[in-house]
């Protein structure tokens, strides 16, 4: 029988620069001629939000919530290397990368044979390893167990799709970045990895193609795309992937990666700061193994608190329910200027 091994984690892409870098999202914000001009000024701000900015815009903020994240990465990666696992499956979005107009899967099993990967080669600005534009990572795939792992869930009335090769995109970045952040201090990632695409930004996936949406103006219902798998959905999904690997013969880690609530994504704070109350009230759930708070919470919520990556962390959620487990380790990184609360989480078997 195949051991579990839970982690949630974030792929924050602010996190592959340097710290005083972290508030680009929330200048791009301030820059945009759509904001109020009340807004503009930080003393409209909430007070943690203003303490945060300070007199530096939030450079010191950006560094010690690097600092902190190195923390979560480094943690992460002593609990793989404890539990050494023979396969590693990462939940994360596609924001426009691998799948666009052609194909949107609400879920998919990429079940490669080998991960190759450039991350740097799209991205301007140094990165904090110092490594060059053209540096390429070479992580073994597991079609094996990809095949059996959507075999199993079909077995289980999960109508999985599921890819031997890459289509526009060799591996989006909420799973580049993930496997980076999990070799941060570069010692090698020496486990399989199978990508399981989760289609999280849903009605906005094509019309916002991963970027920020205008201020202030509600998009045209015949602009937006079909939603997102609901939260329930995400941890049946999970529940399943669960069991199917349960009874597998591999050890296996799953691992949700995506920050929770996204600055950018919530239009009822004119994309300035995170929903960090909505965050705060699924993490103490999380903590509590109150695990029907997760079902119970509408899509809709998650949209309007931009919350829309947290669907990763609903199907790891729903596999540690099936699982029976609750969290041994959490902790929760809060930010109003960084664009997006970070929350680390380990579920031993």
């Amino acid at each position: 029988m195949g051991e579990i091994l839970g982690i949630g984690t974030t792929h924050f892409p602010g996190a592959v620069g340097h710290g005083e870098n972290m508030t680009r999202t929330l200048q791009s914000v301030l820059a945009d001629p759509a904001l109020p001009l009340q807004y503009r000024d930080p003393a409209n701000w909430p007070a943690r939000m203003r303490e945060e900015w300070a007199d530096d815009e939030g450079k010191s903020a950006g560094r010690q919530h690097q600092a902190a994240l190195k923390t979560h990465f480094r943690r992460a990666r002593e609990e793989l290397d404890r539990f050494n696992p023979d396969v590693v499956i990462i939940f994360g979005d596609d924001q426009y990368e691998n799948f666009k107009e052609d194909i949107i899967p609400p879920f998919c099993v990429q079940a490669y044979d080998e991960v190759v990967f450039h991350p740097f080669a799209h991205r301007s600005g140094p990165n904090v390893w110092d490594e060059p534009a053209d540096k390429e990572f070479r992580v073994k795939g597991h079609r094996e167990a990809g095949k059996y792992l959507t075999r199993r869930l079909i077995e289980q009335n999960v109508d999985m799709a599921y890819a031997y090769k890459p289509l526009h995109d060799a591996l989006s970045h909420a799973f580049a970045n993930t496997i980076m952040f999990l070799d941060y201090d570069r010692q090698g990632f020496p486990w399989a990895v199978i990508p399981v695409q989760v289609n999280c930004y849903g009605s906005k996936v094509i019309y916002q193609r991963g970027g920020r949406g205008p201020i202030g103006q509600a998009a045209p219902e015949a602009d937006l795309d079909p939603p997102s798998p609901s939260p329930a959905r995400c941890m049946q999904v999970g529940a399943a992937i669960a069991r199917a690997m349960t009874e597998s013969p591999w050890k296996v880690a799953i691992v949700a990666s995506s920050s929770w609530s996204h600055a950018f994504l919530t239009d009822k704070n004119w994309q300035l700061h995170p929903d960090v109350p909505a965050d705060r009230r699924l993490y103490a759930a999380l903590e509590s193994g109150d695990y029907a708070t997760w079902r119970e919470t509408s899509l809709a919520s998650f949209v309007e608190s931009g919350q829309q990556e947290m669907l990763n962390w609903a199907v790891l959620v729903g596999a540690m329910e099936a699982l029976d487990r609750k969290p041994q380790v959490t902790d929760f990184l809060e930010t109003w200027v960084c664009n997006s609360d970070k929350i680390l989480a380990v579920f031993r078997p």
